[in-house]
């Protein structure tokens, strides 16, 4: 007898306060796995919400309201030029992976960003992290390039692919 994992039921919402404590307790799982960011440790919720743009953050809700996953955008560049561009970071537990949260946020958000007239939706993401490079791939990030030794994480150069998704809306 082979035991099935049931598909979480998923609700994307809009990123909330009253969320903050799950939100921040994925983030730094995605942090001790050590293939998600440069950052040692989740900022406070005052850092997340100042950094992050309101209009482009959601969950991932599942059963009971619990969060199941994140998304969220912040500006590149306070450079007028650049108002059309954000950098986006997509976390999703580690109990709710291969179950298309990581795919439902990013839609999303991508249609959030469209939406809002922002051309370019960018981000840095570790080479080991094959998981989340081949969502990117699939929701129409293409790769731009690798920063090669860009900085040390836990005393190793890592290197960073570079990708980027042009709005087919935004002209």
């Amino acid at each position: 007898m082979t035991a099935t994992t049931a598909t979480p039921q998923v609700r994307i919402a809009a990123l909330r306060p009253e969320h903050a404590e799950q939100v921040l307790k994925i983030y730094q799982l995605g942090i001790d796995e050590g293939n998600a960011t440069f950052e040692t440790a989740a900022p406070t919720w005052a850092e997340f919400d100042a950094a992050k743009l309101p209009e482009h953050r959601l969950v991932a809700l599942g059963d009971g309201g619990r969060v199941l996953g994140w998304t969220a955008v912040a500006p590149v560049s306070e450079r007028r030029a650049y108002a059309g561009v954000v950098e986006h970071s997509v976390y999703v537990h580690p109990g709710a992976r291969g179950h298309g949260v990581g795919a439902a946020l990013l839609d999303a958000l991508l249609a959030s960003t469209d939406a809002a007239g922002v051309w370019t939706v960018q981000s840095g993401i570790f080479p080991e992290n094959t998981a989340s490079l081949a969502l990117h791939r699939r929701a129409g990030f293409r790769v731009i390039g690798t920063r090669e030794r860009v900085s040390r994480h836990h005393g190793r150069w890592r290197d960073v692919v570079l990708l980027e998704r042009r709005s087919p809306t935004v002209h």
